[in-house]
């Protein structure tokens, strides 16, 4: 198969003031591919774009929050303003919540799908028009290890991330015969600040939202520009689906062989 090649094409990346999203589009500057970065956080995006910045490559920034449904729904013509063509779109944009589920209040976890899964569909509604557009396009949403496992205190992060799989699933066979390719990643423990953003659920104390960052942020050990190196790298090898790091591979095993018990089997491994 033809490989992708990002040089002088034109990138869309949401959640690009931090960690993977920050990674992708160094990475993706490096290859010759133009930007049009996305966030919430302004001064976030104005140091990703800093250290974006190579001669010859456009980079754009805007704030956007994929929750808005309006801000979404207008955005390819802000962005077509700066860009003639988009021909990929890394739906990255994403936030945590930690707790079991009887202790998460229902407005943060509908917040949560709201952003995870509902900005990746209202991203993708928006732009694929302008990808189909485009002479040969890839669509790349975000899931993770939690959309592959679904381990206790997660219900929420788990249920989106296994929504964005199974759309993105369902879409690549749908877009079958165009110029759009889907690609669906599963990070593992990647190093970014998601613990520390992630709001802990209600009632908790201080000293056990700690210990629970503590714990989290131990199985982070990925550096966020090698997932990016390594994202990349699956986009230019059209790959439908990568696994970041040997979590999510050991992961995606334990699933296959041991369907309802996988957890009982890493609790074995860990211990």
């Amino acid at each position: 198969m033809k490989r992708f090649n990002l040089k002088g094409r034109t990138a869309i990346v949401t959640g690009a003031a931090s960690g993977i999203g920050r990674a992708l589009a160094t990475v993706l500057a490096r290859r010759g591919c133009h930007l049009a970065l996305a966030d919430v956080d302004d001064s976030g995006l104005r140091e990703t774009e800093t250290l974006a910045a190579i001669t010859n490559v456009r980079i754009t920034r805007h704030h956007l929050d994929v929750a808005d449904k309006a801000a979404v729904a207008t955005f390819p013509h802000v962005v077509a303003d700066k860009h003639p063509r988009i021909d990929v779109l890394i739906n990255n944009a994403g936030i945590a919540l930690g707790g079991n589920f009887r202790d998460v209040d229902e407005a943060d976890f509908e917040r949560l799908i709201d952003i995870n899964f509902f900005g990746v569909v209202r991203m993708t509604r928006a732009f694929l028009p302008v990808l189909v557009a485009s002479d040969d396009a890839r669509l790349v949403n975000l899931s993770s290890i939690f959309g592959i496992v679904a381990p206790p205190g997660q219900a929420a992060y788990c249920a989106s991330k296994f929504a964005v799989r199974g759309f993105s699933g369902s879409l690549r066979k749908e877009l079958e015969g165009t110029t759009v390719g889907v690609t669906v990643v599963h990070p593992g423990g990647v190093k970014t600040s998601i613990a520390k953003s992630a709001k802990p659920p209600a009632g908790a104390t201080a000293e056990q939202t700690a210990t629970s960052v503590r714990r989290v942020e131990r199985a982070l050990k990925m550096p966020a520009e090698q997932a990016g190196e390594i994202i990349v790298a699956a986009i230019e090898a059209r790959k439908d689906r990568v696994l970041v790091g040997s979590d999510a591979k050991v992961a995606a095993f334990l699933e296959r062989l041991a369907p309802t018990h996988y957890w009982n089997v890493a609790k074995r491994i860990m211990r």
